[in-house]
C-alpha cells in the first residue's frame, strides 16, 4: 500500500461514563496508527462528556449536541469524518489492538467493493469471559446470502465488527433518525447491499458488552417497539428491492414472526401488523425460542401463556405459589 488509509472511528455516546474510557483506550491502542476518533456526546446527563473531553487531542475530536438519539449521533460523526474507512464503535464495546490493521490488510485500499467482518464475542465485566465461537456468518458471502443466513438463524454481527470503505458508506446513505431500537437492522442491510459482499477477517476481534441495563438494545417501551417494527419494515424492503424470491420472502416473514414472539403480550396493534407481514411474505415455520424452563412450560400450556408467565416473572420476581397459579388458571 503506497499510502496508509485514514480510518475514522465513530463513537456515539449517551450516559456511558462507566465504560467510555475503556472503549477509547481500545481505539487508541490500534496497531493501525492512521486513525481519527470522533465522539459525539448526545446530551448525556452524567459525566460522559467530561470523560470524552479528557481524551481530546489532535487525534480525538469531541462533539457535544442536544439529545437527538443514537442515529442522529452516528450521522453527525460521519459528517465530521475524513477517513477512507469507517469503523463504528459503540461506547461500551471494545476493539482488539490489531482489529483494524487485519481488516485493512484484507480489503486493501478504500476502493474495495467489499466490507470486512470479523470475530466477535460477548462479555459482561471482563474480557476473560469472551468466547469466540464460530457461527455460520463467519464466512465470505454475497450480501443477499449474508442477510438471509442472519435472519433465518437469528444471528448478528455487531456494529464494531465491520470495517467499511467510505464509498460504500456514502452509497448506503444516512442512519434513519426515526429509529432507536435495532436501528442497525436497516442501516447495515443497506451497507451490505451497497457492496459486492462480505469478506470475513479471521483474527479481527471485537468485544460486545452484554448486561448493560442502560443499553438501547434492552429498551422495551412502546416507542422502542415501534422503532423495532419500522426497522424491520425498512430492512426487509431493502433486501426485497435487490432480490424478491421465495428464500428472501421467507427470511422476511421469519423476522416478523420472531418480532411477534418477542413483543407478546404487548403492543397488540403492532403484532397485528406483523402478522399481516408474515402472511404477505408467505408465512414462516419459526418456533418461539427460550430457555429450558420456557420450553417446558410452553409444551404444557402453549407459547403464549408461557411468554406471559415469563414476562410476569421478570417484572415481579419469581414466586412459586403465584407461578403455579398462573400456569394452572385457565
Amino acid at each position: 500500500m503506497s499510502k496508509q488509509p485514514l480510518v475514522s472511528i465513530l463513537i456515539p455516546a449517551f450516559n456511558v461514563e462507566a465504560w467510555l474510557a475503556e472503549t477509547l483506550e481500545s481505539a487508541l491502542a490500534q496497531t493501525w496508527q492512521n486513525t481519527e476518533i470522533i465522539i459525539v456526546d448526545d446530551g448525556s446527563t452524567d459525566n460522559t462528556l467530561a470523560v470524552a473531553k479528557s481524551f481530546a487531542s489532535s487525534k480525538v475530536k469531541v462533539i457535544s449536541q442536544e439529545n437527538r438519539g443514537q442515529s442522529a449521533s452516528e450521522n453527525r460523526a460521519f459528517q465530521e469524518a475524513q477517513g477512507d474507512f469507517i469503523e463504528y464503535l459503540d461506547a461500551d464495546d471494545l476493539l482488539a489492538p490489531d482489529k483494524i490493521e487485519r481488516q485493512i490488510q484484507l480489503l486493501g485500499d478504500s476502493s474495495s467493493e467489499f466490507v470486512a467482518s470479523g470475530e466477535w464475542a460477548r462479555f459482561y465485566k471482563s474480557l476473560d469471559e469472551a468466547l469466540f465461537i464460530p457461527q455460520p456468518l463467519w464466512a465470505d458471502m454475497s450480501p443477499v446470502d449474508w442477510l438471509v443466513c442472519a435472519w433465518e438463524n437469528h444471528l448478528m454481527m455487531h456494529g464494531a465488527a465491520w470495517l467499511i470503505p467510505r464509498p460504500i458508506a456514502e452509497r448506503a446513505g444516512n442512519w434513519e433518525e426515526r429509529l432507536s431500537l435495532i436501528n442497525d437492522f436497516d442501516y447495515f442491510s443497506r451497507i451490505l447491499l451497497s457492496s459486492k459482499g462480505v469478506k470475513f477477517c479471521q483474527g479481527a476481534k471485537t468485544y460486545y458488552r452484554s448486561g448493560n441495563t442502560t443499553s438501547l438494545s434492552g429498551s422495551k417501551s412502546r416507542q422502542a417497539w415501534e422503532s423495532g417494527f419500522l426497522a424491520l419494515e425498512l430492512g426487509t424492503n431493502n433486501l426485497l428491492a435487490q432480490e424478491d424470491s421465495p428464500r428472501t420472502r421467507h427470511a422476511c416473514a421469519t423476522v416478523f414472526q420472531r418480532f411477534i414472539y418477542e413483543v407478546y403480550p404487548d403492543v397488540l396493534d403492532l403484532r397485528g401488523r406483523a402478522e399481516g407481514k408474515v402472511k404477505e411474505f408467505g408465512g414462516s415455520d419459526i418456533q418461539p425460542s427460550g430457555g429450558r424452563i420456557f420450553k417446558s412450560i410452553s409444551s404444557f400450556v402453549g407459547w403464549k401463556r408461557a411468554k406471559f408467565i415469563q414476562v410476569w416473572a421478570d417484572k415481579y420476581r419469581y414466586n412459586p405459589a403465584l407461578l403455579k397459579k398462573l400456569i394452572f388458571t385457565k
